[in-house]
């Protein structure tokens, strides 16, 4: 939809000032041209990715597979999301094609490259990165890469157009600090210093290149070329680096969080998270946010202030053992719960005449469809919010699932992006509508 430009209207990053004080105005009507660019709807629609590396067990997560639609019957863990069943759709028999291996598929749920623990494996694009290309310049971050009790250099679930790993933030202090805490004059013009030097290597860079690509042949120039297209896109993003440290950063309410020191704090790092990418999404800060829950590299982990009595991970190897079954029930309640208060949460801010979940598709899911067996068919997914028609459970076949990066192109159909595919992503979802 095309906006209207009007001659005068507030930025979004409006302050009022006086004696000291800079207070942050909320998003007001006449802020929406600020926003404002030919084909780019004036209130934005963002993407939250949730990856719980040791899933969920299946037999509570999904309901039976006759029970499909609109009228399907929750299962014992979607009882506790009930007040939101209108806000999400339930998936089952669905994967990503040739996406094996176990843990190390974790590093694809965003990318669903195939065979990730081949030789000579090497990561392609991940969704959030893919979309912060093209749509991350209009925000003060692109995006955000985090994380909970993350195997740092190991595991992610961003990965930049080279295949390289994007290390996940652990600290939800450092995130809050990155979108509100602003530095002393000094620090701000020591960043610009950093970043016109970055813009200066990029030039000198480029002038090279361009020489060395007169004296080369045609293969060597098609690789020239795609290098420099590399070298622009960072100038750009250099250039909006810059733009931004000259920017106020928005003021808000929450005080900022206290990180647990103990890796067993595991859900309320999870909850600290999922409050971080809440205000992230609003205040526009970044538009796009990925979340990788280490379940595997997590020790005994406290549950409702209940210690577990063995490592998460252990405990998802449960052989069926009624001890373990009854520990990683509890776990999987746990996540469920802070699922519910996260959209609740986002359901409670208002964005124009939409919430913020209206406005923010949220993947939740695993990369493996039972930890015990390690296999990566049948993945526990949810999605919810993003203005599509939800209150549904979209049941696949189990044997031979449908593939999950389809959603991935509906994704970047509602962000406006009219990509017809994605990965092994082909088509749009089936079954999955808008709501307009």
């Amino acid at each position: 939809m095309a906006s209207v430009i009007t001659k005068q209207n507030l930025h979004r990053r409006h302050f009022l000032r006086g004696a000291g004080v800079a207070l942050g105005l909320p998003l007001l009507d006449a802020m929406v041209p600020a926003f404002a660019r030919a084909e780019i709807n004036p209130v934005p629609r963002r993407f939250f990715g949730i990856c719980n590396n040791l899933g969920l067990l299946p037999d509570l997560f999904f309901p039976a597979a006759d029970s499909a639609g609109k009228g399907y019957k929750p299962s014992t863990y979607l009882e506790h999301l009930a007040e939101h069943r209108d806000a999400f759709t339930v998936l089952s028999g669905v994967s990503h094609p040739d996406v094996d291996a176990g843990h190390p598929a974790d590093n694809c749920f965003l990318t669903a490259a195939p065979h990730p623990s081949s030789g000579g494996f090497r990561n392609t694009i991940s969704l959030d990165q893919y979309a912060a290309e093209r749509l991350g310049n209009q925000t003060r971050f692109p995006s955000l890469t985090l994380g909970v009790n993350v195997q740092q250099g190991q595991r992610s679930l961003s990965w930049t157009r080279g295949g390289v790993l994007i290390p996940s933030e652990e600290k939800a202090a450092a995130v809050f600090k990155r979108m509100f805490i602003t530095g002393t004059p000094d620090e701000i013009q020591a960043q610009m210093r950093r970043l016109a030097l970055g813009q200066s290597i990029m030039d000198t860079v480029a002038d090279q290149t361009r020489s060395l690509e007169r004296k080369v042949g045609a293969a060597d120039k098609a690789r020239l070329d795609q290098y420099l297209t590399g070298v622009r896109d960072l100038e750009g993003r250099l250039a909006s680096a810059s733009e931004w440290e000259q920017r106020p950063k928005p003021v808000v309410k929450d005080a900022a969080p206290v990180d647990p020191t103990d890796p067993r704090a595991y859900m309320e790092k999870v909850r600290l998270m999922y409050d971080m990418a809440r205000l992230a999404f609003e205040t526009d800060s970044t538009r796009f946010v990925a979340l990788l829950l280490d379940s595997v590299n997590s020790p005994a982990i406290t549950v409702d202030d209940q210690p577990t009595d063995d490592g998460y991970h252990n405990l998802s190897h449960h052989g069926k053992k009624p001890e373990k079954l009854s520990q990683l029930e509890r776990i999987d309640r746990g996540h469920m719960k802070l699922l519910a208060q996260l959209f609740t949460d986002l359901k409670t801010r208002n964005e124009g005449a939409e919430t913020l979940l209206d406005r923010t598709m949220i993947l939740y899911g695993s990369n493996m469809g039972n930890a015990n067996t390690h296999t990566t068919n049948n993945l526990p997914v949810l999605f919810a919010g993003g203005g599509f028609r939800h209150g549904q459970h979209l049941s696949f076949d189990r044997q031979w699932n449908y593939p999950l990066p389809n959603l991935f192109v509906s994704v970047l159909h509602r962000l406006g992006l009219e990509d017809d595919r994605f990965a092994s992503g082909t088509s749009t979802m089936r079954g999955l509508e808008l709501t307009s």
